[in-house]
């Protein structure tokens, strides 16, 4: 792409959108049938624009949509007639479907890509047209970046790009995980606390005591257990946090967007901790901190290999640049830089240090798992936090509406993380309502018991409905709490849950110092199963070495667990260290444990 091209609006985005005059992706012109030919008056309007504008060599080009296109005049949403209203409200009611709620709308960008742009006064229609449209269908715009596309043409001529947000009905609001890695003391729970309390850090840690559980955690300063934070967006953009509500209940009315931050270990003695959170609450995105002081140090390694292996999209924070001179702050960059294009990462590192590098790495980095964002910031000076922020508002979902309700229209099964008063769930598929009767299981014996929801919540507020894809804690009235335990599941009564002691599964061996083998045994992370395992036979070799691959029939040595064929499987004991995923299970019927 044209140097230029980048400069302006990067290459493309991940969010459903739309360009042109407007430009979108809908089949023909949006209600099956092929459009109209253009009458005198738009060959008119055509002729004006040819006379203001004439593409040359130099002309810019955006990349064309992958989706099926409808072209549409440049000059269509100045005071466009009643039908032409009603076809682009209908179009972007499924621009936000697809984007689950957000769409991108490019503004003065043709249908072949060619930035055209629009006068002052177009600019200014198009945008109030396109307000009237979101108004239409209960949705806000936010205007995220202008700019001038002047070539070979009189008049200065802009081009737009407007984020487009849908206000959701009953707490059913967007909702991305974020994984929040990195070394122990690198500043994770400090930048948490800065962007979710909304004030700054005192340099000495104010920030992350509300984020610690534990009295310990508050004496020493580092996490030990798996705790969530929320961040809100919305419909306009602007943040939501606990600086302007005072519940969380308050931010999820106030949030169209919300960003729910699993805040992990980073010392080495939690590394199980790190681990389970890392494969049972399934993130979207992982962010890794690094201190700018420090640089690649500690757990900052391993935790950049664990998120490759479990294929989670990844971007880099680098912390505390207030303590640091800038050659300091660039020799990390660098340090980073050269890690993440080793053979072993092959991805392309993208420093973020302006708003319009903010948008482009957040669109790009949803549409590309080998772009890597990183950003340089100050938890107490507040440096570069607004760019982070950005990015998180601008950020989309990873999965679409069609896969959305696939899952939804699937059997309800939940994995069980921690079963307190309440129990905390991750919703894989299905539905759930107050009041549904589910069964939850294995037992130490392999049996489920029945047992019925009472109340929902969601970020701590009250919640009628769980779809495929949301966290959530449920109340069970007085069913018997000690009966539950992590790596449980709660699924609907007319599924039939495979129980398996034995399973294989084809495995790496990313180290060992010596040899693995049969009678070895490791601890075992499968979703939410946490267990240690032996190994029982490994087919086609005797023994494995570092980088091997094999299939290898694993036991489980306490109970039986539910898999399913396909789950990743990430193994570890000491320094040993293997990835795969389960390939066949034996099911309880077939094997009874002696």
């Amino acid at each position: 792409m044209d140097a230029r091209v980048s400069e302006l609006f990067g290459s493309g985005n991940g969010h459903s959108s739309g360009s042109g005059g407007v430009s979108s992706g809908k089949p023909a012109n949006g209600y099956g049938v092929a459009p109209k030919k253009s009458s005198a008056k738009n060959k008119k309007a055509k002729a004006r624009l040819s006379r203001n504008f004439k593409p040359s060599n130099n002309t810019p080009y955006l990349p064309p949509e992958v989706r099926l296109k409808i072209r549409t005049q440049l000059l269509k949403l100045v005071n466009p007639t009643q039908y032409r209203f009603e076809h682009l409200a209908t179009q972007m009611k499924w621009r936000l479907q697809e984007g689950r709620g957000e769409a991108v709308y490019q503004i003065g960008v043709e249908d072949n890509g060619m930035l055209v742009g629009l006068s002052e006064e177009e600019m200014r229609a198009s945008l109030k047209t396109l307000h009237r449209l979101a108004e239409k269908v209960g949705a806000d715009i936010t205007i995220l970046r202008e700019r001038e596309v002047d070539y070979d043409s009189d008049v200065p001529r802009k081009i737009a790009e407007v984020l487009i947000r849908k206000v959701p009905d009953d707490q059913q609001f967007l909702d991305l995980r974020v994984a929040v890695l990195g070394n122990v003391d690198s500043g994770k729970s400090t930048l948490l606390g800065v962007l979710t309390q909304g004030e700054l850090d005192n340099g000495r840690g104010r920030a992350r005591l509300n984020l610690f559980r534990h009295l310990h955690e508050i004496q020493t300063g580092r996490t030990s257990s798996i705790s969530f934070e929320i961040l809100g967006f919305n419909s306009k953009g602007e943040v939501v946090n606990y600086s302007e509500s005072r519940t969380a209940e308050e931010i999820c009315e106030s949030a169209s967007k919300m960003i729910t931050f699993i805040d992990l270990a980073g010392h080495h003695k939690y590394l199980k901790t790190t681990i389970f959170g890392l494969t049972s609450y399934c993130p979207d995105f992982a962010m890794l901190v690094v201190s700018a002081n420090t640089g690649i140090a500690g757990t900052t390694r391993e935790h950049l290999g664990l998120a490759m292996a479990l294929k989670v999209p990844i971007f880099i924070v680098i912390s505390k640049v207030d303590l640091c001179t800038r050659a300091t702050v660039e020799r990390t960059v660098r340090q980073l830089e050269r890690v993440l294009k080793q053979p072993g990462c092959n991805k392309v590192p993208m420093v973020v240090s302006s708003t319009d590098d903010a948008v482009t790495a957040a669109q790009q980095f949803a549409q590309s798992p080998s772009i890597t964002p990183i950003f340089t910031l100050s938890s107490v000076s507040g440096e570069s936090l607004d760019l982070l922020k950005v990015f998180f508002n601008i950020i989309p979902p990873l999965s679409n509406s069609k896969e959305q309700e696939e899952l939804m229209q699937q059997l309800t099964e939940f994995q069980v993380k921690i079963p307190l008063t309440r129990y905390s769930l991750w919703s894989y598929s299905g539905i759930c309502r107050e009041g549904d009767h589910l069964v939850v299981g294995p037992t130490d014996s392999g049996q489920f018991h029945q047992l019925t929801v009472g109340s929902i919540q969601r970020n701590r507020s009250a919640c009628r409905v769980l779809r495929a894809g949301q966290a959530a804690t449920l109340a069970l009235g007085n069913f018997d709490r000690s009966l539950l335990r992590k790596g449980m599941v709660m699924v609907s009564p007319e599924m039939d849950p495979t129980i398996c002691w034995m399973f294989e599964a084809e495995i790496v061996l990313l180290f060992h110092a010596k040899t693995f083998h049969k009678g070895f045994q490791v601890t075992v992370h499968i979703g939410n199963v946490r267990q240690t395992a032996t190994v029982e036979a490994v087919y086609g070799k005797e023994e494995l070495r570092t980088g091997e691959k094999a299939v290898v029939l694993f036991k489980f040595i306490k109970h039986p667990e539910y898999l399913k064929v396909g789950a990743k499987i990430l193994f570890r004991e000491g320094v040993t260290k293997g990835i795969g995923h389960v390939t066949k299970l034996l099911p309880i019927v077939e094997y009874q444990p002696s």
